[in-house]
């Protein structure tokens, strides 16, 4: 039943359950997207409070199951689809309102699926996961902090991230390796900041991070992204006010974006 290339662990206590739900902060009003339902364990706790329920699920097998253990709930959609494929924003002009996305992710996806969700800026109110507690760490860490990297940065740019709860492996079948957590983000309608060209700030961001016990000058001088000297960019670093050992760690989303504006990209 259990399909290790889908990432399959279905949640199977009711405490962690809880914890979710208590961090969607559900209503009577909410059309939830809950991505990857398993066998419907969460998706009913979400029924009971939601007001619609769309279950997109990718594994074909468990769409009969699904079929079953949610034909008592009449406020439920099953979509048998890849979420990466699932037209977001149709959706949320099908119902009339922004989404809010619950979900228990499998661990080798998170990141793709979450990114995916927020570059598309899709029209989603809040995005409540349960993902690996490493990944969730680094979501929500901020500058200085041992988890804080270019996730971190880049998560911040889309949304606001808080750590809502933690979930031990042992609320899982089968038993993942790891812990999990419950993680919210709360998509800015206003970004934090501007960055012309997205796509390439964030290469810059990532640049910094590429070499940890190196400084972000010798981090970018040395990245085949970007075509300055150390001399450069120690240039553009102290015209911004910062130091030239600086490293990436020490650098707020505000302070790249400063830096970032000043290269003349």
């Amino acid at each position: 039943m259990f399909k290790k290339n889908f990432g399959q662990s279905f949640l199977i206590d009711e405490r962690a359950l809880e914890k979710i739900i208590n961090a969607g902060n559900i209503t009577e009003d909410d059309v939830v997207l809950e991505i990857g339902p398993g066998i419907g364990t969460l998706t009913q706790a979400i029924a009971r409070k939601a007001k619609t329920v769309i279950a997109v699920e990718i594994d074909r097998s468990l769409i009969p199951i699904l079929e079953e253990t949610l034909s008592n709930f009449y406020n439920i959609r099953i979509i048998n689809e890849d979420i990466l494929k699932v037209d977001i924003k149709a959706l949320s002009e099908e119902y009339g309102r922004p989404l809010k996305i619950i979900a228990n992710l499998p661990y080798y996806i998170t990141t793709p699926i979450i990114m995916n969700i927020l570059e598309r800026e899709c029209p989603v109110s809040e995005i409540v996961v349960m993902i690996q507690k490493e990944v969730a760490m680094r979501m929500q860490a901020g500058p200085g902090t041992k988890d804080y990297g270019s996730l971190s940065v880049v998560t911040s740019y889309y949304a606001k991230a808080y750590l809502a709860a933690n979930v031990p492996r042992n609320c899982f079948m089968p038993r993942p390796n790891v812990d999990s957590a419950v993680i919210r983000l709360t998509p800015y309608k206003e970004k934090p900041v501007q960055a012309e060209n997205s796509e390439k700030f964030f290469k810059f961001v990532k640049a910094a991070f590429s070499q940890r016990r190196k400084t972000f000058v010798n981090c970018i001088a040395s990245s085949p992204d970007f075509s300055f000297t150390k001399e450069e960019f120690s240039h553009i670093l102290k015209s911004c006010g910062f130091d030239e050992r600086i490293r990436g760690e020490a650098l707020s989303l505000a302070d790249f974006a400063e830096i970032y504006k000043n290269c003349g990209f």
